[in-house]
């Protein structure tokens, strides 16, 4: 049987024992067939079929960089602690830090049915207005059910920097941007953004919680089941860490779209009629969590801060030959549009 080990990511000699070992992995006898999967910008995703049993294996690029194999173990970490909770997500099965085996670190986990949002609806999405509104309210229950995990009974109370999380910030992201400024071809005039980080240092929120984050918490990363309106599972748990869970909530919101979104904007899929308001959003999260949702405008302009120094960044790279330009410049458009709601937000103290 010969499969194809796309490059060398994967050395059936060593994988082939190593699934069969495996007693947790559904099926039996060796691996018939792979696939590999789209999704993920920096690991690598690939569909494995057995006798009686389907998995999916996650793995880092060719290329290892400095943490690849450290992340790997802390999304096992993750995924253990999420065990039997409220939060949908893939169920672990196994993981493998035998280098030998693969040439990193890697694990395999449960197969998620359905699609990640993003343009054109499918199924039932693109004609039923009532999965449509059923898309925020199950985006709202994952949000506040991220939010409720105990992080210390999940032994988790390590998994980030607590402490001053939230006046850290501005000048985390702050620095992050300034580093941009030693890029030949990069011209940082036209993405100025003192005043935000201004605001969001003078009116920091009072109401303040540290929990567990997933830290890209938004449409490409749901899986939605295209067999009823719900959420399969979260995935790409590569940037979570701990932090105040409204910026996970905050981070969707900064994608949706409303009525009198500055210029520019669009939703991210269509058709967009049935969609859940932010302020519906907002309320529903309140009623699930308990929260006073009162500081969400506070979040809302760090989410469209933080997203948009990250997504400068592309841009930036994108001067570099690292991406293609014109993709950069896309990405550089999408951050100044989210710097000015971000502004809209400021000036009228909602969302």
């Amino acid at each position: 049987m010969n499969l194809d080990d796309f490059g060398g990511l994967l050395d059936w000699s060593r994988l082939q024992p190593w699934m069969e070992a495996q007693s947790s992995v559904p099926g039996t006898g060796p691996v018939r067939s792979v696939r590999r999967l789209t999704g993920g910008s920096q690991n690598n995703l690939f569909l494995l079929e057995r006798e009686g049993g389907r998995s999916v294996l996650r793995r880092p690029p060719a290329r290892l960089r400095a943490e690849s194999n450290k992340t790997m173990m802390r999304e096992v970490r993750l995924l253990e602690a999420l065990r039997d909770t409220a939060v949908p997500h893939a169920r672990l099965f196994a993981a493998c830090e035998d280098q030998s085996i693969i040439g990193a670190n890697f694990y395999v986990m449960d197969v998620l049915e359905g699609w990640s949002m993003f343009g054109p609806l499918q199924g039932r999405y693109a004609t039923d207005a009532n999965w449509r509104r059923a898309v925020g309210e199950e985006v709202v229950r994952a949000a506040a059910a991220l939010a409720a995990v105990n992080c210390k009974a999940r032994g988790l109370e390590d998994f980030g920097k607590a402490e001053d999380w939230h006046a850290r910030q501005v000048p985390r992201w702050m620095g992050q941007l300034e580093s941009y400024a030693a890029t030949p071809g990069y011209d940082g005039s036209a993405f100025r953004v003192d005043d935000i980080g201004k605001w969001l240092d003078t009116n920091i929120v009072s109401d303040r919680r540290i929990g567990l984050i997933h830290g890209d918490f938004q449409f490409p990363n749901m899986m939605f089941s295209l067999e009823a309106p719900v959420i399969s599972g979260l995935i790409d748990w590569e940037l979570s860490t701990l932090g105040d869970p409204l910026l996970d909530f905050a981070w969707t919101l900064s994608s949706w779209w409303d009525d009198g979104d500055p210029v520019g904007s669009a939703p991210p899929c269509t058709p967009w009629d049935g969609f859940m308001t932010r302020g519906e959003l907002v309320s529903l999260y309140g009623e699930l969590s308990g929260r006073d949702m009162g500081g969400m405008p506070w979040f809302l302009v760090l989410a469209c801060y933080k997203l948009g120094i990250i997504l400068e960044g592309s841009y930036v790279r994108s001067k570099t030959g690292a991406m293609p330009i014109a993709t950069g410049e896309m990405l550089h458009g999408y951050a100044l549009r989210l710097l000015n709601k971000a502004r809209q937000v400021m000036a009228s103290g909602t969302i």
